[in-house]
């Protein structure tokens, strides 16, 4: 990276309503994401192909986002946020649309594909998020975008199964698009400009994030703490709809649905991480869930009990997983957007793309763990992935005192 890149500027000091409009973004955008994965039965139906052949459309849609992530978040370093967040809202809006209206599945591959890349906006937002506001506050507002990408994530499914069993599955296609272009307008109006933090090439600004994924020890711990706890997560939920839908509980897929509903509770959890991590440091609400997970861990051994005390186990283990990963989520992205603020959209590219490649690593070991040994091996997976993460913690604590151990301060703009 340059040397010569331009300070950051102070932050304006936003109001409350600005992170909450970001919120409500995060949360839009991560839909368009997951969604599709409600539709597979629908689209199926309607295009008279395999189920098989549906599924790739939400396989694609998830695929390109990770390709976006790494593509396209760099360039929030680069170009001003505005007229890239704007612009790449009105592609996927665009790109919803002729989803919404593919006479065939190849057209609905492409144009998923494209939705997945352009949605990165949270992505984009979050970055943007922690550099308007002061440092002290940085937590908070983290948790409150956080909050909205939960909701986002959580609604997603419920809005396309609802609205495409009733409407057909081309509507929740349509009726994002119809959603994503408003928010195109009202970000346009709404968000600050922004100067570009670095005038690096694109291959340089690729370069930079997998050298930063080197060099800053903070970013590779916020990597290994998402990782690991992020990758059990993955594991139980993978694993869980095989045993849900198996001889043990005999229950439909809506079962899974309802459990999922259950993670609502992380939703009012992240704002409150992102105020403890203010106020104690990233590292403390890391151990916190750290431990937590590994209580989830314990909790969902029950589950392999079956009937009423085995769905209770199995609501309550994901609610404690799913704490963990979120308010998680907002330490570890606290930690690393002080870092260099210059750099917060590249920071985020490296963290995300491995937190994706860890819950897929996570999903595989799930499935092969309940297939070969069953549910019991689920959970040893996943409280080994916690271990994972708390060892590191103790081990990064011994190194010599570092920024991690010091209270947020105010970023020197002095130029």
């Amino acid at each position: 990276m340059s040397r010569n890149d331009p300070s950051p500027v102070a932050p304006a000091g936003v109001g409350r309503r600005l992170p909450l409009l970001m919120a409500l973004a995060c949360g839009v955008g991560v839909a368009n994401v997951y969604f599709p994965q409600a539709l597979t039965p629908l689209v199926a139906d309607g295009l008279g192909v395999a189920p098989a052949t549906a599924a790739i459309v939400a396989t694609v849609t998830q695929l390109g986002y990770a390709m976006g992530i790494f593509l396209l978040v760099p360039l929030g370093d680069r170009l001003p946020r505005r007229p890239l967040i704007t612009g790449l809202l009105t592609v996927t809006g665009l790109a919803l649309l002729a989803a919404g209206l593919a006479p065939a599945t190849g057209l609905l591959l492409a144009a998923g594909t494209v939705v997945g890349v352009a949605t990165v906006v949270p992505q984009l937002l979050l970055p943007m998020a922690a550099g308007l506001v002061e440092p002290d506050r940085r937590g908070s507002v983290i948790g409150t975008l956080q909050a909205g990408l939960i909701g986002g994530i959580l609604l997603a499914r419920t809005f396309g199964g609802v609205l495409g069993e009733h409407l057909g599955w081309r509507a929740p296609y349509l009726v994002a698009a119809a959603l994503t272009a408003l928010l195109a307008v009202v970000l346009g109006f709404a968000l600050p400009d922004n100067a570009p933090a670095t005038h690096d090439r694109y291959p340089t600004l690729l370069a930079d994030t997998l050298r930063m994924l080197r060099t800053e020890k903070e970013l590779q711990r916020s990597v290994l703490f998402q990782v690991t706890v992020f990758g059990g997560f993955s594991a139980a939920w993978t694993a869980l709809a095989l045993l849900v839908t198996g001889p043990r509980y005999d229950m439909g897929t809506q079962a899974v649905g309802v459990l999922a509903l259950i993670g609502a509770g992380s939703m009012f959890c992240a704002p409150a991480a992102g105020r403890w991590v203010d106020r104690l440091g990233a590292d403390r609400v890391n151990l916190w869930c750290m431990l937590t997970a590994l209580a989830g861990a314990a909790v969902l051994t029950g589950g392999s009990l079956g009937g009423a005390v085995g769905l209770v186990a199995l609501a309550v283990g994901l609610l404690l997983l799913d704490v963990a990963v979120q308010c998680g989520q907002v330490a570890n992205q606290a930690r690393i957007f002080a870092l260099r603020p210059e750099a917060r959209s590249r920071l985020n590219t490296g963290y995300m793309t491995c937190a994706f490649l860890g819950g897929s690593a996570g999903s595989w070991l799930g499935t092969r763990a309940y297939v070969q040994l069953g549910w019991g091996a689920v959970c040893a997976l996943i409280a080994l992935s916690a271990l994972l993460a708390l060892a590191a913690y103790l081990v990064g604590r011994r190194g010599p005192r570092s920024e991690r151990e010091a209270r947020p301060q105010p970023v020197n703009t002095s130029r």
